[in-house]
């Protein structure tokens, strides 16, 4: 048995080119190199070398593989054997493992999967039956040849599939032990697949271990993988990881996204340290797994609620084995896939270098939600922030966790170390117990009146930047009392040209504030700015002479001079009776709790 990080390594140091071109007379084109191809004896530069992702493969037979697969199918070598030839020649000495003699008894398993991975390749090229997969993939953008390359399969209708096994000499029993067919409780055995595209699954070793298939027609369910087997555990491996690993070392972070079209997608862009789960929620064994290669992590998940509650999900299990965490936002109704399709790569850029820590984004979804402006809600936002404090395995990472959480709910951090101790974390009200892993989950939104005029002036700024010179002119940088937001208004009006880019030499908490205002305005027409725009600077504006006018000891000189602002600055006085509400109502919750 040789150890899993010895092969690769030896997959790592191995020229694929020098060793191809012994066999194959090959020729530079671009990054990739082009001869005939080997397997079907043709003549004309059909089969490719791609040394960037370690693979060959042939647009018209389709042989593919890497390194070890050369050996295996052009000199008939064993796995072992093939791996000790290439260690060999790159001087790696395979350390002795005492194990089992002979074979591995789950070769069975193997070869039945890359047999059923090859011949399911084989249908979406050839197979008539398979006109809706090719449509569906062409609707999707993603050529039938690149397609094939990617390993994309379909697996037809009926039971045509176990009849061809059966040709290739697979026992029904290793077809069943494979998760490759399934046996109903009357006996009668039927593949497993059916009606879909196919998407192969890799163990570390680039070995198909599993299946995916998404449906092409109706009924349930949509995605469909193989079921738990000797040598496939759905929590325990990633799609693409085979491949990404090297680009993970490389660019020192991975992208986790979703689904199998959102890596394809990114893939095909020119990203290739991304990885998704298996239709599940981030596991620990997964994520125990990618510390192995990285120790930052990027979430590319949907801005939806459910997105969101997985993207916190994912990212409190990174957390709890040391993994940094960022969050990438997508705009409202992409997904990666879509969103590359539109825009390239270059739409994708912008959102990966305004990526934030997962638990600023948490907080930016509660700032947003109102969970900070009213005594009421602040016990509920703290519960939503403490799985994550806890999560954190990093004693630095839980420290500034803890100041910022300090910061943002004003409890001080020796009370929320309590609580972390206690394991009050979502003790709370119903809703926060609720929607603890969930920030976007406030059950009703707030009122207008909750948040803060320097979040509506800068919204508005941002959705319409050439009410920037308007500002400048009637806002002194002064009213803004929230030290991040005032930082942000100033780098804003220090622009000589109105632009939506987001201001050089930002601190980290006002880039922070730029990054979930820049997110909230794509959720708005511009054409509200507008009317958000006067609001917030009524309010900005008479906030100072409000104050003033709620010292006045005389009643009637105080009835006077509200009405004189009043007429002033009507927001402000909505702004103004709403606070005082929002006292009186807060003195009678300290009351009834006894405080």
């Amino acid at each position: 048995m040789i150890p899993d990080e010895t092969i690769e390594q030896v997959r790592d140091s191995a020229d694929i080119v020098g060793l191809i071109s012994e066999s194959v007379q090959l020729k530079r084109t671009g990054t990739d190199y082009r001869g005939p191809c080997p397997f079907h004896g043709g003549t004309h530069r059909n089969f490719t070398v791609i040394p960037k992702k370690g693979r060959y493969y042939c647009f018209v037979c389709h042989e593919s593989g890497d390194v070890f697969s050369w050996l295996m199918k052009r000199f008939g070598m064993d796995y072992p054997g093939a791996v000790r030839e290439i260690a060999r020649r790159s001087g790696i000495l395979i350390p002795d493992r005492p194990g089992r003699a002979g074979p591995d008894p789950h070769e069975p398993l193997y070869g039945a999967v890359a047999a059923a991975h090859d011949w399911f390749t084989r249908q979406l090229l050839e197979l008539p039956e398979a006109k809706v997969a090719r449509e569906y993939l062409e609707g999707r953008e993603i050529p039938l040849d690149t397609a094939a390359m990617l390993g994309l399969g379909y697996a037809p209708a009926g039971k045509v599939f176990l009849t061809a096994m059966t040709e290739l000499g697979i026992d029904e029993r290793v077809l069943l032990q494979a998760g490759l067919a399934a046996q109903r409780d009357d006996g009668q055995v039927s593949p497993r697949f059916r009606g879909r595209l196919v998407f192969p699954i890799h163990d570390l070793r680039g070995r198909a271990v599993g299946l995916g298939g998404r449906l092409l027609g109706p009924g349930e369910p949509k995605y469909l993988n193989s079921p738990e087997t000797e040598i496939f555990h759905k929590g325990k491996q990633l799609y693409n990881l085979h491949l990404a690993k090297m680009p993970i070392r490389k660019e020192e972070t991975v992208i986790v996204v979703e689904g199998y079209f959102d890596v394809l997608r990114l893939v095909l862009a020119g990203v290739e340290h991304v990885v998704a789960p298996l239709g599940t929620a981030l596991t620990a064994d997964q994520a125990v797994l990618l510390k192995r290669f990285v120790k930052e992590a990027t979430l590319l998940y949907d801005s939806d609620r459910a997105g969101l509650q997985a993207t916190f999900r994912a990212g409190d299990e990174l957390l709890r084995h040391g993994v940094r965490v960022r969050v990438a936002t997508l705009p409202p109704g992409e997904d990666p896939d879509t969103l590359v399709r539109k825009g390239g790569v270059e739409a994708l850029e912008p959102l990966l270098r305004d990526a934030i820590d997962l638990f600023e984004r948490k907080i930016q979804l509660l700032e947003r939600a109102g969970w900070f402006e009213g005594f009421d809600r602040r016990r509920d936002a703290v519960d939503r922030l403490l799985p994550t404090i806890r999560a954190a395995a990093d004693p630095i990472t839980r420290e500034l966790y803890l100041s910022l959480a300090s910061q943002r709910s004003g409890v001080s951090k020796d009370v929320l170390e309590d609580e972390l101790r206690q394991g009050r974390a979502g003790q709370g009200s119903g809703a926060a117990v609720r929607a603890a892993g969930d920030p976007a989950g406030a059950p009703h939104p707030p009122s207008p009146h909750r948040t803060n005029p320097e979040t509506k002036l800068l919204s508005a700024l941002i959705a319409a930047p050439e009410w920037i010179a308007k500002a400048r002119e009637e806002i002194a940088p002064a009213l803004l009392e929230i030290p991040r937001l005032r930082e942000l208004y100033e780098a804003l009006i220090r622009r000589e040209a109105p632009t939506d880019q987001m201001p050089d030499g930002l601190s980290p908490d006002a880039a922070a504030a730029w990054s979930y205002l820049k997110e909230a305005v794509l959720e708005r027409s511009s054409g509200d700015a507008a009317t958000i725009y006067d609001k917030a600077a009524q309010i900005l504006r008479g906030r100072p002479l409000y104050r003033e006018m709620h010292t006045l000891a005389d009643p009637g000189d105080k009835q006077r001079r509200r009405s004189e602002l009043r007429a002033q600055f009507p927001a402000a006085d909505e702004w103004y009776e709403y606070h005082k509400a929002a006292k009186r109502e807060a003195r009678r919750t300290q009351r009834s709790r006894g405080t």
